[in-house]
């Protein structure tokens, strides 16, 4: 199973932490715009927390250093999105609680593979 495993989690590193990072640079480059999504007060300031933290995980993902615990609170972090942000737009119901029903089952399969991932790291 460890010669199954071993390659698909390195191929894994990368498809996890490039698009965390790329998220993290997004959620900087458009700040202002993603405030209104935040469901707290506080508004940009999240913005830019939830942008550092994608891409502190990426760094740690992609070099390996802390790579479980960092997996593990990217999963976290998504679960959050899912449950502030997607559940009340799909509760809401009409055309955009549609769009964010996609946005919900795409956050839940991606924190799923991300834990998995985390699973195949050693504990640091």
């Amino acid at each position: 199973m460890e010669a199954i495993l071993s390659p698909l989690s390195k191929i894994a590193k990368y498809l996890i932490a490039l698009p965390a990072a790329m998220f993290g640079i997004i959620h900087f480059m458009a700040a202002d715009k993603m405030a209104g999504m935040v469901p707290i007060p506080g508004g940009v300031i999240w913005v830019y927390l939830t942008g550092a933290a994608l891409i502190a995980a990426a760094v740690a993902i992609i070099i390996g250093k802390k790579a479980r615990m960092a997996a593990t609170l990217l999963a976290v972090l998504i679960l959050v999105f899912v449950l502030s942000i997607h559940l009340p737009a799909v509760m809401a119901g009409g055309e955009s609680g549609q769009m964010a029903m996609s946005g919900l089952l795409k956050d839940m399969m991606i924190a799923g593979g991300v834990l998995v991932y985390a699973g195949t790291q050693a504990a640091d």
